[in-house]
């Protein structure tokens, strides 16, 4: 089942587990963003999850993708894609990331991430903090956004 969740446990445990983060720092960005966490349930727990944070691209409002990851023992299973087809459906004027490594770019391409944007045309209505985090942790070989819009 995939719905918008504000559990902070379930949070915390999958960004810990995925990305390393102390506590702080998660409920730091969990306090201070302006933005919705989608999480996927199964098993009776959050599995996978993502934040879809507000922007906006050339004066268009839209949503950033920001810590996308699923446990371990869940992958390969097609649960993030459909995380990312349910965000599609929820018809944002556009949705973006920035891949956290060249790796990750073929997938995110082959899931309707087709259009490809300079990192500095993304702007955020976020506290320095955020968009610290936000813009941090990927490493790209040529750093770029790619960005989904209904159509594509």
């Amino acid at each position: 089942m995939i719905k918008f969740t504000d559990n902070r446990e379930d949070i915390i445990r999958l960004w810990q587990s995925s990305f390393g983060d102390s506590k702080e720092e998660v409920e730091y960005f969990i306090d201070n963003v302006k933005g919705d966490c989608i999480a996927y349930y199964a098993d009776k727990k959050a599995v996978a999850m993502l934040y879809l944070v507000d922007c906006s691209l050339y004066g268009k409002w839209g949503k950033y993708i920001y810590a996308a990851c699923t446990e371990r023992e869940y992958r390969g299973r097609g649960i993030m894609s459909d995380i990312l087809d349910y965000c599609k459906g929820l018809g944002y004027a556009f949705i973006c990331l920035i891949p956290a490594n060249d790796g990750l770019i073929k997938y995110y391409k082959e899931r309707g991430f087709i259009g490809e944007e300079e990192i500095e045309s993304i702007e955020f209505s976020q506290s320095e903090g955020v968009v610290e985090y936000l813009l941090d942790g990927f490493s790209l070989t040529e750093p770029k956004a790619l960005v989904y819009t209904k159509g594509d």
